[in-house]
């Protein structure tokens, strides 16, 4: 199997004017498509993908249904070892995030970074800004940050344990543990883990402070499948919520959204013709689970 996974941003209407900022304040960005689904129960929802710091993304305008929320964030490593004036493009980022955003961390020192701040832009989505120890392992730009809340708290480490064995191209990272005295925190629940998953970096950890706010579809992740069998592999492993189950997308045992989607769709529904485009939207919009041979059919009509 060979999978990719890409984290989709449900907005409901800024989806492009996002990725254009977003393309526009971290280094090495851009947008790779734009195309608009017809007649679906949101109206035409313009769909654009993206890549910032080489990360893949993918933001839709779909409807007032769902809030991005800092329960899934995007921790962004700027590693002096890869770039000299890491510090500087750090700065340089924050302040730009910081039109119109709303610090949830002030940019500062840390105990577990020289520099360190985490943001809320404008549009609702979280940024934790990190000066990355260039003497550690290296990680990726980009990696998405997960936070367990509520009733997922002290689940941290068994939803990377699941992730772990459901994916099969995966490997654990480090993990820290909260001690005594961490209070409300408790002892024993994950401080911060990260782990591999289909050359995707994540990291995780579990909060018992009282956010408000947990996983919802507002942020997703696309798990790119070749096959069927890929599809068929993914949905069963990761489904946990049948009434979730729709258009691709379902839920897990931690709430969790993830989209299994077949990758032939991207270009079915960005270099297709209009026709063909409406046609493969009206076939995936009856659908739980995909099925790529009729969508394959619904495309050459």
């Amino acid at each position: 199997m060979s999978s990719s996974i890409s984290l989709h941003l449900w907005f409901e209407k800024e989806a492009k004017e996002a990725a254009e900022f977003y393309c526009s304040v971290f280094p090495e960005s851009r947008i790779t498509g734009v195309t608009t689904l017809n007649d679906t129960p949101s109206g035409d929802s313009e769909m654009v993908s993206f890549t910032i710091w080489g990360f893949p993304f993918v933001a839709i305008s779909a409807g007032p249904y769902f809030k991005l929320n800092p329960s899934i964030s995007c921790i962004v490593n700027f590693d002096p070892s890869r770039d000299t004036n890491a510090r500087e493009m750090l700065n340089e980022v924050w302040n730009k995030l910081s039109d119109g955003g709303t610090p949830l961390m002030p940019l500062g020192r840390y105990p577990f970074s020289e520099w360190y701040g985490w943001i809320q832009d404008k549009y609702g989505f979280t940024w934790q800004l990190m000066l990355t120890n260039p003497e550690r392992e290296p990680r990726p730009a980009i990696v998405p940050s997960l936070m367990f809340t509520g009733d997922n708290c002290g689940k941290a480490e068994e939803a990377r344990e699941f992730y772990l064995s459901v994916f099969r191209n995966a490997k654990p990272g480090t993990i820290v543990k909260y001690g005594p005295g961490q209070e409300p925190d408790r002892e024993g629940t994950v401080m911060f883990t990260d782990f591999m998953l289909e050359d995707t970096w994540f990291t995780a950890l579990d909060s018992a402070h009282a956010h408000g706010f947990g996983f919802t579809e507002a942020i997703s992740f696309m798990v790119n499948c070749d096959t069927q069998e890929e599809i068929d592999y993914y949905w069963e492993s990761l489904s946990a919520v049948p009434e979730a189950e729709q258009c691709g997308w379902l839920k897990d045992r931690y709430s969790l959204s993830w989209q299994i989607t077949p990758s032939a769709l991207d270009k079915m529904l960005t270099q297709g013709t209009l026709e063909q485009r409406q046609r493969v939207t009206q076939a995936f919009l009856k659908m739980k689970k995909f099925n790529l041979e009729e969508l394959q059919r619904a495309f050459e009509g």
